[in-house]
C-alpha cells in the first residue's frame, strides 16, 4: 500500500442486494458483508464499498464521478443494460477516448471509457 494514495471508496445504496448482484453480475466484482448495512467490494480494480442511504452519488449534487475502464465499449454497455442498470448518456467521443454514463440500481452515476 502506498501513502498519500486513494486506497478506497465509499458510495451509498439504497438496496444492498441489488447493487451486489448487479456489480457482481456485470463487472465480476467480489462481496464481503460487514453488518446489514454495509458491504464491501474488490476485484473492481480500487477496493470500496456501499453503505446503506437513502440518497445517491451524482456528479450534478457535487459527488465525485467514479470511471471503469472497458477494451469493449460496446459490450460493456450492452452489458450494462442486460444487468440491469440504465444508460444515462450514451456513448460519446472527448478527447483521447469514448465513455458513456450509467446509473446503478441505486441511482449511483457512473462512468465507462475506452481508448479511440
Amino acid at each position: 500500500m502506498q501513502s498519500n494514495h486513494i486506497n478506497y471508496v465509499e458510495l451509498p445504496a439504497k438496496d444492498l442486494e441489488a447493487n451486489k448482484t448487479f456489480f457482481s453480475q456485470c463487472f465480476g466484482w467480489q462481496f464481503e458483508d460487514f453488518g446489514a448495512d454495509y458491504t464491501a467490494f474488490s476485484n473492481s480494480g480500487l477496493e470500496g464499498g456501499f453503505f446503506r442511504a437513502d440518497f445517491t452519488s451524482r456528479p450534478q449534487s457535487g459527488a465525485a464521478l467514479v470511471v471503469l475502464y472497458s477494451d469493449a465499449l460496446e459490450t460493456t454497455l450492452a452489458n450494462v443494460e442486460r444487468c440491469g442498470g440504465s444508460i444515462e448518456q450514451p456513448i460519446f467521443e472527448f478527447p483521447g477516448g469514448r465513455r458513456f454514463h450509467f446509473l446503478d440500481p441505486c441511482g449511483n452515476e457512473w462512468a465507462v471509457w475506452s481508448k479511440l
